[in-house]
């Protein structure tokens, strides 16, 4: 079954730092970019990153620039999010996908998602 796992999220302290899972179940994961996009209450899904197949290439909205870093490990079929000096604004329910882009239009396959609590 083709499946998306997402792990790592959690309740933490404005000003802390994060790392998301995601673990692909996906025989052609080595061959698909991924990204990760976040929802959060009475909003529409946003785009938070994405990276190309190898890794060469890693595309950040704004607000991720400089605080969230996007990596993969084809070797182990994962993708990482890794969120420093988190805001209570950062506070959604995180979901990995597969695609790339900066809409939720541009991801195929979805995981089950997340949930990043940010406390100011």
């Amino acid at each position: 079954q083709v499946q998306l796992v997402e792990s790592g999220g959690g309740l933490v302290q404005a000003g802390d730092s994060l790392r998301l899972s995601c673990a692909a179940s996906v025989r052609t994961f080595s061959d698909d970019p991924m990204g990760w996009l976040r929802q959060a209450p009475g909003k529409e899904s946003e785009f938070v990153a994405c990276i190309t197949w190898s890794g060469g290439g890693s595309y950040y909205a704004d607000f991720a620039e400089g605080r969230f870093t996007i990596s993969r490990d084809n070797a182990k079929n994962t993708v990482y999010l890794q969120m420093n000096n988190l805001k209570p604004e950062d506070t959604a329910v995180y979901y990995c996908a597969r695609g790339l882009g900066n809409s939720a239009q541009d991801y195929d396959l979805w995981g089950q998602g997340t949930q990043v609590t940010v406390a100011s």
